[in-house]
């Protein structure tokens, strides 16, 4: 379908005020229910005369579901900045009475081929403004609670569907960008882009609290807000889901289906027909108030961790819907001016269209998702997957929760045992059933994929969880290795041996080891690392032990061993009490056990600085770890005294010459700098680190026309794939770490050449080193043998260097401890 209505309703005259009636936004010839508050009623003000605040936003729905018998509320949970995550549940009042009757029998159609579908209404979840600075769809959700609380005549429509209203999707990115939209709102509406209204600052309220971009985690759910949703998803498993968005100002408006050649193929051709013939009612609302739009010529449906394409995996069908932003109330594009208002009425349009194409293909789409649930059920097999780390529970229990927040069946492993030269231990490792409901999920979050009809891709190419969360995996295991199914996760348990009077050992393999090393280092406790291998009463410990002696400690014998208790309760981790000194292999007084300085850490965040990728290490530092991390601000970087910080880290950025004197002082004077991605250029170009780079071959580029130039270009884009490094587990870079290879995240196309000599390449990638995604050929010419990680002295300090990101949307947990052994051994590398 790529039909485009040559007329769009922009308003072109000198705009006094913003406001329009509510009737701007609702169907004509209908009737309203009087009893039933308008927005303005309650909020002051009309929708889209002022952006909405999330307060607001709660207070009207409230209010709304209070005074009609047509609304349910609840409060799912609460974000970052304890907002509420409100869920309205819509319907008539008759399936009120009988909703968890409805829920129950719609859920046992997905279990049961048999059941009759033809009376059973049918289920939308329709989702607002995941980017918070994209607030039509917020807005919108308005007018549409309002018109669905309050509209007479349409009870075909509300005795055959439940919709579940979610206002917004990202509270306290809404809450920001309405806060800067409406302090920089002249009385007198300024169009001109130049305004500040129009120049949102920096981190804009795209994101969540800590700068997610959470139209990324429906898959690995590692956020509240994703939690949430994704509770209520597979509660219900409604059949639509659509997602309202925004994009360029000089675009129309998007609909769904995508570019075909980039939608997933695991994904059904039915869901993708499914959604062409949903689109066919789009267009004619959208074509009944003249508004241009279009479908199939950009976007995709290919990483199934957006909230378009996620349902496509399970047995429903999303959408996606972009409308051309306004940015603010009202911005000259080439079109026209663009107004705030018209933003909301093509999302409101766009709402009721999937609602009238959810009642008239009702029974066809119930069908479809029962077949799907019916082919995934027999599918029939005995074999199973497994994952684990025999060293590290804790990562291991957060893939598993993953699983368990989407509804896959997990097992405990029934005994230890061996596959593929890997060990999986008991309460270390999950077997995961191939012979369940959700198994086409499960083959979509492990899939491992090469090669792509096409080679351009909106977001990553590849996301194989078992790589991101550095687990060992098997596939094709026998079922008989599968212990109990595990109906309450829990974390294994930290714990001490004993109690000493010498020491105690904590090997660093556990993912929550360094909140450990900082609780115990902030308490004012020595603690040293082990330079090398050694053993210690029978038992073996690897490079990266943690080494707290008894002696000369400000606790004395028994306050350090409850003390100790309480971290490794706390922290997850164990502490093995020693009785002596000597070791097979190094002693524990030898100098080959360095002291560990308490680090004390500053990030430069602000403009110029990539806003996710400060944001995941925030998070890290502050939700996982503990760890207080100062972050300094570009413009406040000149005048702040950065002499009190053990360590710098700068994410993707290119900062002003001013900051390079500074930074060059500060390690040379004992500082540790850590750089990502674009840094990693930008120190070596300040001579600060010695880099040689690589770089494609590009050749003459023949056949290929002027349409389709972009494409070529395009496609030498790695936006997010997976490589194998070999790593020298004797660096402190990789203490922790138990296998010689790790799976490394990339979406950069910066390749450093190897140091020729080779204790000076930790980390290496292999000589065949992709494991999943898109990558050129010319560009997969250059990667092998490269390297990601670079250290080197300057002064008495060290500048370190990733070309890629180690702690990509929070789920990479598998390399999230590289970035942390910078800041407790980045002095001893």
């Amino acid at each position: 379908m790529k039909k485009i209505v040559y007329l769009f309703l922009l308003i072109s005259i000198s705009i006094s005020a913003q406001k329009v009636d509510l009737s701007f936004y609702l169907p004509k010839n209908t009737t309203y229910n009087q009893n039933i508050p308008t927005p303005e009623s309650i909020i002051g003000h009309e929708v889209g005369e002022w952006h909405i605040t999330h307060d607001k936003l709660v207070e009207y729905m409230k209010v709304l579901a209070a005074s009609s018998d047509r609304i349910t509320i609840e409060n799912r949970g609460k974000t970052y900045e304890d907002r509420p995550l409100l869920l309205l549940t819509i319907t008539s009042p008759e399936n009120h009475k009988n909703l968890e009757t409805i829920r129950k029998n719609h859920i046992e159609a997905t279990d049961n081929n048999a059941v009759d579908v033809s009376n059973h209404p049918i289920v939308v979840y329709q989702g607002f403004s995941i980017h918070g600075n994209e607030p039509s769809g917020a807005n919108a959700a308005l007018a549409l609670a309002y018109y669905l609380a309050a509209a007479d005549n349409i009870d075909d429509l509300l005795n055959n569907t439940v919709i579940l209203l979610d206002p917004s999707f990202n509270p306290d990115g809404l809450q920001r960008f309405a806060y800067w939209a409406n302090t920089n709102r002249s009385k007198n509406i300024n169009p001109d882009p130049n305004d500040r209204e129009f120049s949102e600052i920096w981190p804009r309220g795209r994101t969540n609290h800590y700068q997610f971009d959470m139209n990324r985690d429906w898959l690995p759910v590692q956020l509240p807000e994703s939690t949430a949703r994704i509770a209520s998803f597979h509660k219900w498993l409604p059949n639509i889901l659509t997602d309202h968005h925004e994009m360029g100002s000089n675009s129309s408006f998007f609909f769904q289906p995508g570019i075909p050649s980039r939608t997933n193929p695991l994904t059904p051709q039915m869901n993708q027909d499914l959604t062409k013939e949903i689109a066919t009612y789009h267009a004619k609302a959208l074509d009944k108030i003249g508004s241009m739009y279009y479908s199939e010529e950009s976007f995709d449906d290919f990483y199934y961790g957006k909230g378009s394409t996620f349902p496509d995996i399970n047995g429903s069908i999303g959408i996606l819907f972009e409308q051309g932003s306004s940015r603010g109330h009202a911005q000259e594009t080439e079109n026209g001016i663009l107004t705030f208002p018209f933003t909301i009425r093509n999302q409101f349009t766009a709402a009721l269209s999937t609602l009238e194409a959810a009642k008239k293909m009702r029974v066809k789409i119930l069908k479809y998702q029962q077949d799907f649930y019916e082919q995934s059920r027999n599918t029939k097999t005995n074999k199973a997957i497994v994952f684990g780390d025999e060293k590290d529970a804790a990562k291991s229990f957060h893939l598993a929760e993953v699983l368990k927040k989407q509804h896959i069946t997990i097992h405990e492993v029934k005994a230890d045992f061996t596959e593929n030269g890997k060990t999986f231990k008991k309460g270390y490792s999950y077997v995961v059933p191939m012979n369940q409901k959700n198994q086409r999920l499960v083959k979509a979050m492990f899939d491992v994929r090469k090669t792509f009809k096409d080679s351009l891709f909106y977001d990553v190419s590849a996301w194989t969880f078992n790589h991101a969360f550095g687990v060992d995996f098997a596939e094709n295991v026998s079922l008989s290795k599968a212990g109990s199914e595990i109906k309450d996760l829990k974390m294994k348990a930290g714990s001490v041996s004993s109690k000493s009077n010498y020491g105690y050992l904590m090997p660093w393999n556990e993912f929550y080891t360094p909140k450990a090393l900082n609780t115990i280092l902030q308490k004012g406790i020595r603690a040293k690392v082990s330079m090398k291998n050694f053993n210690n009463g029978g038992n073996d410990y690897e490079y990266g032990t943690i080494f707290i002696p008894v002696q000369n400690q400000k606790l004395n014998t028994n306050e350090l061993h409850l003390f100790l208790n309480e971290v490794a309760a706390k922290s997850h981790v164990n502490f093995t009490g020693v009785t002596t000194g000597l070791n097979d292999g190094i002693d524990l007084g030898s100098r080959n056990f360095a002291a560990i300085t308490t680090p004390k850490v500053a990030m430069i965040v602000g403009d110029g600085v990539t806003g996710n990728d400060t944001g995941e290490i925030w998070h890290l530092f502050d939700q996982r770890f503990d760890m207080h991390i100062t972050r300094i601000d570009t413009r406040d970087f000149s005048r702040a005294r950065i002499d009190k910080y053990t360590h710098i880290v700068i994410p993707s950025s290119r900062l002003e010459k001013s900051a390079v004197e500074k930074i060059k002082t500060w390690v040379q004077n004992g500082g540790v700098v850590v750089g990502y991605k674009n840094t990693a250029r930008w120190l070596a170009n300040n001579k600060m680190i010695n880099l040689n780079f690589e770089s494609a071959k590009r050749e003459a580029v023949k056949n290929v026309s002027f349409e389709n130039r972009s494409l070529k270009s395009g496609a030498q884009v790695i936006g997010g794939a997976i490589f194998e490094a070999k790593t020298d587990r004797s660096h402190p870079i990789n203490f922790g770490y138990k296998n010689d290879k790790i799976a490394l995240f990339r979406n950069s196309t910066m390749f450093l050449k190897a140091d020729k000599n080779s204790y000076n390449n930790p980390i290496q990638y292999t000589a065949n080193p992709l494991l999943s995604g898109y990558i050129s050929k010319e560009n997969l010419k250059v990667i092998p043998n490269t390297v990601p990680f670079k250290v080197q002295r300057f002064g008495r300090g060290s500048v370190i260097v990733f070309t890629d990101n180690t702690n990509f949307r929070a789920f990479w947990f598998g390399t999230n401890k590289l970035l942390m052994n910078t800041i407790f051994f980045g002095d001893k590398m």
